[in-house]
């Protein structure tokens, strides 16, 4: 299931400090940013079997939509799907297990989302699947 690790931050005169004492880095291949063109956008959906990924709004605001994947790969309707309002403002970062697909849609004008994969691109690209926005629905983005 999709889980919230659960971040904080110390601020001073100086600035501030986001910090994740409770995520381990240990698994992670790669990492990549991701910025919609603009809020209309929905980057959605995007799944893996296998591959696990964890999600972090860097600036901005987005919901991020993580939805269930049968074992074939195609979209588990009978299952929920987990909506989550992540922001820069509050940080946390984002688990989604393999089996899941996700997608995102900026709330807030030069939205940053920070994805760290536990696989190479290689092996990503052959435990893709590639789903409509609105597989789910149309109103899952509201």
């Amino acid at each position: 299931m999709p889980k919230i690790i659960k971040s904080g931050f110390s601020q001073d005169e100086r600035g501030r400090v986001v910090f994740c004492n409770d995520f381990d880095f240990k698994g992670i291949k790669r990492f990549y940013m991701l910025e919609n063109a603009s809020q209309e956008v929905i980057r959605a959906f995007h799944g893996h079997l296998k591959e696990e990924k964890y999600m972090s709004v860097i600036s901005g605001k987005a919901i991020i939509c993580v939805a269930p994947l049968s074992k074939t790969g195609d979209p588990d309707k009978e299952k929920e799907v987990h909506k989550f309002v992540l922001s820069a403002e509050n940080p946390e970062i984002l688990h989604v297990p393999g089996g899941f697909a996700n997608g995102f849609k900026a709330l807030e004008d030069k939205t940053k989302v920070i994805v760290f994969s536990t696989s190479s691109l290689e092996d990503s690209k052959k435990d893709n699947y590639n789903l409509p926005h609105d597989c789910w629905g149309k109103e899952i983005w509201n």
